[in-house]
């Protein structure tokens, strides 16, 4: 019987996928993280807390499995909350949840599964894994894949994982949808049932970044003035850290027709704004890539067609990609403009359902 170690974090998707691979026959243990208690700064309240461990602790004995938890709050600082703090200061729009699946929830997973004797770990994601067949190779490629739910798929979030890390993870999520899922949990009266969908960023209970950024770096906030695309100052800014590229309300400018930001200048405090046309982009670069696929893309041709996303619940749009096997850098263009990518903000690569890999646009 394989082992596999799943993580939970409390919710109904990490507790289905507990129960659903015991029903398939695994040795299955759940692992919680410990990543940010509120008594750690500024008597924040978040999900990361004790409770969200309390449940997951309480699905898995009513599963049947054994349940543990490791404490990664300092890692989860450094790794997590410090480069998103950082990056909204300096006029950047990051996302947390692929910072935290590169440097925390993945290497951990793996990490405590070598020491427990898992030959496998999981999560709860709606995305596929798909391994190929090989008589000559001990360890075929694996290929990450959208779920079946495209409301719900979450492929955009593991671009990041590599080889290593997805020939030993299983997703049964991807196979199902979210309403299939919650129903299971309600038939089976798992204490997660009738939790509320897990919101966008786990340490921001109330959803106001800007009110979390401040109470972390109070030197964040200077003022500066608000432009047009034309350099006509029109008002006064909160703190380059309170605009997103794209952002239409709390800009505190009167205008008579709507005004949306546009462009972040952080060397001189400056946030641009335009009509809606100019938050949208045909082209950008991309760096830190990560390449999914076990034979680059770029070996034997510098330009390739695949579809991009720049947000997770946006379609993947048509775009050329070009670059080189040895760049750190490709050149992402469009076949229409996009609305509002960010610096920041992760564009991953799809060849139809597949993911082929992403990075950061800049």
């Amino acid at each position: 019987m394989s082992k596999v170690l799943v993580g939970m974090s409390g919710g109904v998707d990490s507790s289905a996928t507990a129960y659903l691979l015991k029903e398939q026959g695994y040795d299955v243990e759940g692992l919680s993280f410990i990543l940010w208690e509120a008594r750690q700064r500024n008597d924040f309240t978040t999900c990361c807390s004790s409770q969200a461990i309390e449940d997951a602790s309480r699905t898995a004995s009513q599963i049947g499995i054994p349940h543990n938890s490791v404490d990664v709050r300092d890692e989860f600082i450094e790794k997590v909350i410090e480069p998103f703090v950082d990056a909204y200061t300096k006029g950047r729009t990051p996302n947390p949840c692929i910072l935290c699946n590169r440097y925390i929830k993945f290497p951990f997973l793996l990490k405590e599964a070598e020491k427990k004797g898992a030959e496998f770990i999981a999560t709860g994601h709606y995305a596929k894994i798909e391994r190929q067949v090989s008589s000559i190779s001990p360890q075929p490629p694996a290929f990450l894949k959208k779920g079946i739910d495209p409301k719900k798929d979450q492929s955009y979030f593991l671009y990041v994982l590599r080889q290593k890390e997805l020939n030993r993870l299983l997703l049964p999520l991807g196979d199902y949808k979210k309403e299939d899922v919650r129903n299971l949990a309600n038939k089976l009266g798992l204490p997660s049932a009738k939790r509320p969908e897990s919101q966008e960023i786990c340490f921001i209970e109330d959803k106001n970044y800007f009110k979390f950024i401040s109470k972390i770096n109070p030197l964040a906030g200077a003022t500066g003035p608000i432009m047009g695309m034309d350099g006509k100052v029109l008002g006064e800014h909160k703190g380059i850290y309170n605009y997103t590229i794209g952002q239409r309300k709390g800009l505190g400018i009167s205008s008579p027709s709507p005004l949306y930001v546009s462009k972040i200048d952080a060397v001189k405090n400056i946030v641009y704004v335009g009509p809606q046309e100019s938050a949208k982009i045909k082209e950008f670069e991309v760096n830190d890539l990560n390449w999914i696929v076990p034979v680059h893309p770029f070996t034997n041709s510098p330009v390739h067609q695949f579809t991009v996303k720049v947000r997770s619940m946006m379609k993947a749009e048509p775009a050329t990609i070009s670059g080189s096997s040895d760049s750190g850098t490709v050149k992402v263009i469009f076949e229409e403009p996009q609305w509002a990518p960010a610096p920041g903000q992760s564009a991953v690569f799809y060849d139809e359902d597949i993911v082929i890999g992403g990075g950061i646009i800049i």
